[in-house]
């Protein structure tokens, strides 16, 4: 699952964002201040950042900038009343990804933020759709179909099958799953990552004891072909 950080100091309309997210699939993560959105965009690695730019104390413009620096891939759309050209060339030239004026319409910002994700992934070459046997999966949208019909994957599956996407053929270790799927390093005693691909296998292999695509390397981690 894809998740988006709000920064956004009105609460109807953070609670709003949130509802309307959520019921598209999206997790949402809020914040009301700036210093406090710049602390979760670091900590929790959102994929993509809502940004009022009116903010108590540190004001948007300031989180843009700092985000900048912590974090250069991280998607930034800002958010405000501003509708002056020298106010949203300003949120550009900070490195926003994308700037939308309040008010706005939800189906518009959600099309804005899709399109913004869509570039990132393509900028860090990840794919933004897998299809392999029987499956289909769309990255973006978090939609997966086996054999046409809806297929129940977890968010942490969307991600695992993600990572393997972008690199087909190769053999990942156990510990670098740990590391980019999970955000820890090595735990040399956990079952985590082969507890997920034995569920994982299940949803998505056509036998899953003898598996087609996502194949054991004894000793070292996985590989997916497909």
């Amino acid at each position: 699952m894809q998740r988006i950080l709000i920064v956004e100091d009105e609460p109807d309309l953070a609670r709003g964002l949130q509802f309307n997210l959520e019921a598209r699939g999206f997790g949402v993560l809020l914040a009301a201040d700036g210093e406090d959105g710049f602390r979760k965009a670091v900590q929790d690695r959102p994929d993509l950042v809502l940004l009022d730019v009116m903010l108590p104390g540190r004001d948007g413009y300031d989180v843009c900038r700092a985000l900048r620096k912590a974090a250069p891939h991280l998607p930034i759309v800002m958010l405000t009343a501003k509708g002056q050209e020298e106010d949203i060339v300003l949120g550009l030239k900070l490195g926003a990804d994308d700037y939308v004026r309040k008010p706005f319409g939800v189906a518009e910002l959600v099309a804005r933020i899709e399109t913004v994700l869509r570039r990132a992934a393509a900028a860090s070459g990840l794919p933004e759709r897998l299809e392999f046997g029987r499956v289909a999966i769309d990255f973006v949208r978090h939609e997966a179909r086996k054999d046409g019909r809806p297929l129940d994957l977890t968010p942490k599956e969307f991600e695992i099958l993600r990572y393997f996407a972008a690199r087909r053929g190769t053999v990942v270790s156990r510990d670098a799953l740990l590391n980019e799927v999970w955000g820890y390093t090595s735990a040399p005693n956990t079952r985590t990552v082969d507890t997920h691909l034995v569920k994982l296998r299940q949803k998505v292999e056509p036998t899953p004891h003898a598996p087609r695509h996502l194949l054991t390397v004894h000793g070292i981690g996985y590989k997916f072909v497909g």
